[in-house]
């Protein structure tokens, strides 16, 4: 079973290298469907997953100076005490802990999920229609910061439960917020933030009794290759076909979560 949830890692990262989608979109419906891993155990596994994973990514970004680390910051000022509360929350009242938390995670995955494909296919409407919103105008900067804690706060509380939102939601919700800044810098800046997001999470779910390191380490041993393959055809593959197929995936995936 190892070398099928390697074989396993392997896909997810090469989708995450063609696409730049995070991993807990595809990884954590992947175990629970396909391999009947509990829902608390998949999202808490997938989080230390994402964690490691781009903490490459953020490395590669920060390098290249497309990280705006007082964004990141911001970000992780809302995000890292609402992951911390939310779990504290669910390990307290869920009945049973985070095992009687399944029903609310498996759920909350396939919310995150549709609400990923949304944003996947129509990330480039929102991005122009946040600029024609703003009129060339200038924001107001501590409104600004205000509202990039406060997405943080809901990207926490999302992640904490569903593993998924890091990702395509993060950059949405960046593209709102500051429409005038280049792409690259606004996926930088929310792959960098995923990182100590997913950690605090990964490591929450972890003291709940929801890792599996073996599974973890299976994961990671064909992801990491996955993941530089697909880096490097991502040119060959037009993004215009890709997305479009990957978000109507994250739909089907998301409604039968909601639904089982």
């Amino acid at each position: 079973m190892d070398f099928a949830y390697t074989i396993a890692g392997f896909a997810v990262g090469a989708i995450v290298g063609l696409t730049g989608v995070g991993g807990g979109s595809l990884m954590t419906p992947l175990l629970v469907l396909m391999f009947g891993i509990h829902p608390s155990v998949a999202v808490g596994t997938d989080l230390l997953y994402a964690a490691i994973t781009k903490a490459g990514g953020t490395l590669a970004h920060g390098l290249k100076g497309t990280v705006d680390w007082k964004i990141t910051r911001l970000l992780a000022t809302g995000s890292l005490p609402a992951a911390a509360a939310t779990l504290l929350l669910i390990g307290h009242f869920a009945p049973g802990g985070i095992e009687g938390a399944a029903h609310l995670i498996q759920v909350s995955l396939g919310v995150a999920l549709v609400l990923t494909a949304v944003a996947l296919i129509f990330r480039k409407r929102i991005q122009a229609f946040a600029l024609a919103r703003s009129g060339g105008r200038v924001p107001d900067p501590a409104r600004t910061a205000r509202l990039t804690v406060l997405s943080g706060a809901v990207l926490g509380v999302l992640v904490s439960i569903s593993s998924v939102g890091a990702g395509a939601l993060g950059v949405t919700a960046l593209f709102f917020l500051y429409p005038a800044m280049p792409a690259l810098r606004i996926v930088g800046s929310d792959i960098a933030h995923a990182v100590p997001l997913t950690a605090v999470a990964g490591i929450g779910h972890w003291f709940l009794g929801s890792v599996d390191w073996f599974l973890l380490g299976s994961l990671l041993v064909g992801s990491l290759p996955g993941i530089w393959l697909g880096s490097h055809i991502s040119t060959k593959v037009p993004d215009r076909i890709l997305r479009p197929i990957l978000a109507t995936m994250l739909v089907l995936v998301g409604a039968k979560l909601m639904a089982h």
